[in-house]
């Protein structure tokens, strides 16, 4: 008998329910591979987007959401996806991930884009370029809360013992401006650009009750806040960060603490810590917490490109705008930060 034949398709309006309907089905995809991204692309970034899916007899059988980043400072580059930690092909047939794979190097080509970046958590073009550079780190969350406290190693979970000696409790919140002050102050200190608020209030406005707000108070006064994402039994802490008092009352390891714990009771099976670099403090900080690092398989094709861009807080060249990023005002900081933003992915 032969092959069912395989076409590939571009995801219309019409088209956004039967695509979830297959992320939500399939083990490859993950929560950046749902259609509701488009949307918050096109309208928090500008960026051009192609959601390409592969259909068998009527069935979608494998995804591919695909956005343009075109900048004249920090290069042209078509991937999966930006903005996203996961991405690449997502499908139940290996057909469909050449068929789709392909697709993806047609409209590279076409585009003349610098490189074609896929975000795999597992390896898929062994001949393509690969960076070692991304890790993530996952780990089951027990049905017991006492448990989950006492797997947090001794002087990670002290520090969570003081937050709540500190009184800090959590609260969610329904619109991002608590999370915003927390967060932009956080990243500021870092210094790296932020996001707009339009790109959170975008995210919730999108996916509703699956980004959650979490504020971690100290009476009225805010200490620290993360907007998580929910899929299928993971719970995904995505953008979070503290204000200047929270170091001093442990607001970051409580808000952890409490996001897990509140995922616990409601039956989530998997807290996903998100992606970092090898050598930065945030790995450190998710190791302290018991969690061990698993090598995120970014791959990478050049294009009209002959050499891939360096766009991280590591590279050395960017450390001279890091530190005057420090000193900039918080506002101006807030103002000029999106427009950069949105040109790294």
């Amino acid at each position: 008998m032969s092959e069912p034949v395989i076409t590939i398709g571009l995801m219309q309006q019409q088209d956004q329910s039967r695509w979830d309907n297959f992320v939500n089905t399939c083990s490859d995809a993950t929560f950046f591979h749902k259609a509701g991204w488009k949307t918050v692309i096109e309208r928090a970034f500008g960026h051009k987007t192609w959601f390409f899916y592969a259909e068998s007899e009527g069935e979608i059988i494998g995804v591919l959401p695909l956005a343009q980043v075109k900048s004249a400072i920090f290069g042209h580059s078509l991937s999966a996806l930006p903005f996203c930690v996961y991405g690449g092909v997502a499908s139940h047939s290996a057909a469909a991930k050449i068929a789709l794979t392909n697709k993806a190097q047609e409209l590279a080509a076409e585009l003349k884009a610098g490189h074609l970046e896929l975000r795999n958590r597992e390896p898929q073009n062994p001949d393509w370029i690969s960076k070692d550079l991304y890790v993530t780190f996952r780990k089951e969350i027990d049905p017991d809360e006492e448990k989950n406290m006492l797997a947090i190693p001794r002087k990670q979970r002290a520090m969570v013992r003081k937050g709540i000696k500190e009184n800090l409790v959590s609260e969610i919140d329904q619109n991002v401006d608590r999370f915003f002050f927390a967060y932009s102050s956080s990243v500021h200190n870092l210094g790296t650009p932020v996001f707009s608020k339009k790109y959170f209030q975008i995210l919730k406005d999108v996916f509703k009750d699956d980004c959650e707000i979490l504020t971690i108070v100290q009476g009225k006064e805010v200490i620290a806040s993360v907007l998580s994402f929910y899929f299928k039994d993971e719970v995904l802490p995505y953008y979070g960060g503290g204000t200047s008092r929270a170091r001093a009352v442990a607001g970051n390891d409580m808000m952890y603490w409490e996001l897990m714990r509140r995922a616990c009771a409601r039956g989530y099976k998997i807290f996903d810590f998100g992606r970092s670099k090898r050598g930065t403090g945030a790995f450190d900080f998710k190791k302290n917490w018991g969690f061990e690092p698993q090598q995120l398989h970014y791959e990478y094709q050049l294009h009209a490109s002959t050499e891939l861009p360096e766009n991280n807080p590591l590279n050395p060249r960017y450390q001279r705008f890091i530190q005057m990023w420090r000193r900039m005002p918080l506002p101006l900081a807030n103002f000029i930060g999106p427009f950069i933003v949105k040109n790294l992915g």
